[in-house]
């Protein structure tokens, strides 16, 4: 499975996401990928929302926003919002074969 696979964007079910994941740390292992939180976050019991900021205790890292709508204690939708540092990581990783 590639990062291409899945053009529609969407991806349902642990079978589907895991390998996506997989496929995707491979391929930000570099500097930008540091995936650190502050531990701030949102949450009304039906929506959670955290920042992924750009400047971190260790430098720079990609910058994104996770929202997650929860319903029955599961994800019932997740979506990313890509800051300009994070964008362009994600295109640059677009053109580059998976590790």
């Amino acid at each position: 499975m590639t990062l291409s696979d899945k053009t529609e964007g969407i991806l349902k079910g642990k079978a589907a996401i895991r390998p996506f994941f997989a496929v995707g740390f491979r391929k930000f292992r570099n500097e930008l990928a540091r995936w650190y939180r502050t531990g701030t976050f949102f949450s009304n019991g039906r929506q959670l929302t955290w920042e992924y900021p750009r400047a971190t205790p260790q430098g720079d890292q990609v910058d994104l926003v996770e929202v997650m709508d929860i319903a029955g204690g599961l994800i019932a939708h997740h979506r990313v919002h890509w800051g300009w540092v994070g964008f362009k990581t994600l295109m640059a990783a677009r053109k580059e074969p998976a590790a």
